[in-house]
């Protein structure tokens, strides 16, 4: 790392000479109890559970194997044997956790070596000079409002998992049992239902292959253009279809000839439905959002519902579901590289109500999806914030004195 003014009041040290060494386990990962109340750290990002306990109070624990990562508790735990646990008796050691979690890239790049499995160079790591407060007043206030970061960015993210919970089941009723004139879900005790080949649905329902209820069912071209940086139109392949979203990251493009000659035979228009149809994420589906033409690779199937009979976006909420998609899974074929064929979609089945519901089932989801999408981009801002301050703050770019005299008075 670059070699940085030092900050009154700060000094330089070796991280070796600010912390005290745990003893090596014994315990293997496959150790794990699978039960007990003590957290039993690994060198995976997954924290397994024990019923024996090896350590207690405020400990970091840095995996030894594979990847970098580091983990900060206070309390009873136990850890396995390829796990490097440490304390600190003179240095906050939520401080140096989050030095650490800053550092984590420049760690795993640095100290992390091997030909095969590569494993922490703890040596190394402990001659790593670095910048920190001598003060632990200040060490301390610096690693307390990167934990009030911290302690937002877990609350937004349960947030996000609570109405993705409740998406789920709402999608559960909403697209197996529909929704009645008066706003309410149907159920067998007060309504019709009949039997059809994906089960029982509501009478006033349909079950059709998609092919009968679409005007239009096509993939992509079948041949691999070249693509070119400069060029000016997007192409799309399988990794550009997410569940439920377009991802536009390291989006391709070609130029205009190239483009001509895929758009000519395969014109999709905004609002149509993007299904992969091959590759690693066979069965990915969301709707065309981007306005201007794009080309397509022939790993993503266009659908186009017909007019008046069934909606885009419920095509797309249903393969989302949990039998929409079972119903997709049962056309696929392969085992290393899945696939699903364009015979097998045009006869995939889907069971929809007329359009009115169908648009009252659209409201009440996206509704829901508005919410994850909120706090989504919340959360995005909670990690760029968290990412901006580490670096300002543990560098000593931006200081902590203020808040300090603050809290003094």
């Amino acid at each position: 790392m670059e070699d940085k003014q030092i900050p009154a009041g700060w000094e330089e040290n070796n991280f070796g000479a600010l912390i005290i060494e745990k003893p090596k386990s014994h315990l293997k990962v496959s150790d794990a109890a699978g039960f007990g109340k003590f957290p039993f750290f690994t060198s995976g990002e997954a924290i397994l559970v024990h019923n024996k306990q090896q350590i207690d109070g405020k400990n970091l624990f840095l995996a030894t194997g594979g990847v970098a990562n580091v983990k900060y508790y206070n309390g009873e735990v136990s850890y396995s044997t390829d796990t490097y646990a440490l304390t600190s008796l003179d240095t906050d050691l939520k401080y140096l956790y989050y030095f650490l979690l800053n550092n984590l890239y420049y760690v795993n790049s640095n100290y992390f070596l091997g030909s095969g499995l590569k494993h922490l160079q703890k040596k190394d790591l402990k001659n790593h000079a670095f910048l920190l407060p001598k003060s632990t007043i200040e060490q301390k206030k610096i690693a307390e409002i990167l934990c009030k970061i911290d302690t937002a960015i877990e609350q937004t993210q349960n947030l996000i998992a609570k109405y993705l919970r409740i998406k789920k089941g709402l999608m559960q009723d909403l697209l197996t049992k529909g929704i009645d004139e008066n706003g309410n879900i149907r159920n067998e005790e007060t309504h019709e239902f009949k039997d059809s080949e994906l089960g029982r649905i509501p009478k006033e329902w349909e079950c059709l292959e998609l092919e009968k209820c679409c005007s239009k069912i096509q993939d992509g071209t079948h041949f691999s253009p070249k693509t070119d940086k400069n060029g000016k139109y997007k192409y799309l392949t399988s990794k550009n279809i997410r569940f439920g979203y377009l991802d536009l990251n390291n989006i391709e493009y070609l130029n205009e000839d190239a483009h001509s000659l895929i758009y000519k035979s395969c014109p999709v228009k905004l609002g149509d439905v993007l299904l992969t149809k091959d590759g690693a994420n066979t069965g990915n589906i969301c709707i065309n959002t981007l306005k201007e033409e794009f080309s397509l690779l022939s790993s993503v199937a266009m659908i186009r519902g017909k007019e008046h009979l069934l909606i885009n976006d419920y095509i797309v909420q249903f393969f989302m579901e949990e039998k929409g998609q079972k119903s997709l899974v049962d056309q696929m074929s392969g085992n290393a590289i899945t696939r699903i064929t364009l015979t097998k979609i045009n006869k995939t089945l889907i069971s929809f109500p007329e359009e009115t519901e169908q648009k009252k089932i659209i409201e009440i989801l996206k509704q829901k999806d508005s919410l994850t999408l909120d706090e989504k981009a919340k959360l995005k801002k909670l990690n760029n914030l968290k990412t901006a301050l580490m670096q300002d703050l543990l560098s000593g770019k931006k200081r902590v004195t203020n808040l300090i005299k603050e809290n003094a008075l």
